[in-house]
C-alpha cells in the first residue's frame, strides 16, 4: 500500500492553497484506498472499502472522515482518477476493439430505474437486450488499455472506432461490426489505420493471409480482459445512487485493472 500511495502521489499535480478547513484525507490517500481495495479486497462498494478501512486499516488512517464526507472525497478525485487513467493508456500499433454491455439494473426493472434513466438505454447484442451502458475499449495485444469510451448501450459499435484509435495505430483488429467501408476509409484517413475484421457472412469468398487470420484468432484477448474487469473486479453495478457514482466506480475499476496489467512480469 505505501509503494502505491508513493506511485499515486508523485503522480498527481501538486495541491493549490485553498481556504477553509483542509481535508481529513489527501486526496493521494483517497485514491489509495479506492485502489487498493479494488485490486487487493475487490471489493463491491464504496461502503464496504469505508467499513473495512475503518476496521482495519485505523492504524493507517487515523483520521478516516464519516461515511458521508468519505463518499463526497471520493467524487472529488474523480477528475484526478480520470487523468490518471489516460496517463497510463497504452500507445499500441496494433490495438484490437470491442465493446461490451454494462447494464444498471435488471432489464426486468429498467421501467422503474431512476438513477441513471436521462443517459442509459436499451442495447441489443448476440445475448439479448440490455438497459444501461456500453463500454467501448481498445486493448494491445498484451491486454493493457490502448482508450476507452463510454456511451448508452444503444450506440452502435462501428460509429466509435475514431475514438478508440489514434495516429499510433497502424492495424485495428475487431469483430463485423467495425467492418463498414465507409469508416474503414475514413480511418485510414485521417489516423492511417487499417482495420482488420472478419468478413461478413454474406461475403462466401474472400481472401486471407495467414497473418490476419492470426491476427484475428488474437482478438479473443479483448473478451478475457472484460471478463477480468467484470467477473473479477466487478465492473458492472447497480449499486452507485447517481451518474456520477457510476461513473466514479467504471474509472476506479479500470484504473485499477490498468494498474494490474502494467505491472505484470511479461
Amino acid at each position: 500500500m505505501v509503494d502505491l500511495f508513493c506511485w499515486v502521489d508523485n503522480h498527481l499535480p501538486k495541491p493549490e492553497k485553498k481556504r477553509g478547513r483542509p481535508s481529513v484525507l489527501s486526496d493521494a490517500e483517497i485514491i489509495t484506498l479506492l485502489l487498493w481495495n479494488t485490486i487487493v479486497l475487490e471489493q463491491k462498494t464504496l461502503k464496504s472499502l469505508h467499513r473495512h478501512t475503518r476496521v482495519h486499516l485505523m492504524s493507517a488512517f487515523p483520521r478516516l472522515p464519516a461515511y458521508q464526507n468519505f463518499i463526497a472525497h471520493c467524487h472529488r478525485v474523480l477528475p484526478q482518477m480520470w487523468d490518471l487513467l489516460e496517463e497510463l493508456c497504452s500507445d499500441a500499433p496494433v490495438r484490437i476493439v470491442d465493446s461490451t454491455m454494462l447494464e444498471v439494473c435488471k432489464l426486468h426493472r429498467a421501467s422503474s430505474h431512476r438513477v441513471a434513466k436521462s443517459v442509459a438505454a436499451f442495447g441489443y447484442n448476440h445475448q439479448g437486450a440490455h438497459y444501461g451502458f456500453k463500454l467501448h475499449t481498445s486493448v494491445s495485444l498484451d491486454g493493457k488499455i490502448c482508450a476507452f469510451y463510454f456511451t448508452p448501450a444503444s450506440e452502435y459499435d462501428g460509429q466509435m472506432l475514431p475514438e478508440l484509435i489514434d495516429h499510433t495505430t497502424k492495424l485495428a483488429v475487431g469483430d463485423i461490426h467495425y467492418g463498414g467501408i465507409v469508416m474503414r476509409e475514413y480511418v485510414h484517413e485521417q489516423f492511417g489505420t487499417v482495420v482488420l475484421t472478419k468478413p461478413h457472412p454474406k461475403q462466401k469468398r474472400k481472401i486471407m493471409m495467414q497473418w490476419q487470420s492470426i491476427l484475428l484468432d488474437w482478438r479473443t484477448k479483448i473478451e478475457a480482459v472484460f471478463d477480468r474487469l467484470k467477473e473479477h473486479l466487478h465492473l458492472v453495478s447497480s449499486f452507485p445512487r447517481s451518474i456520477n457514482g457510476y461513473l466514479l466506480h467504471y474509472v476506479r475499476i479500470l484504473l485499477s485493472y490498468q494498474i494490474l496489467a502494467l505491472s505484470c512480469v511479461s
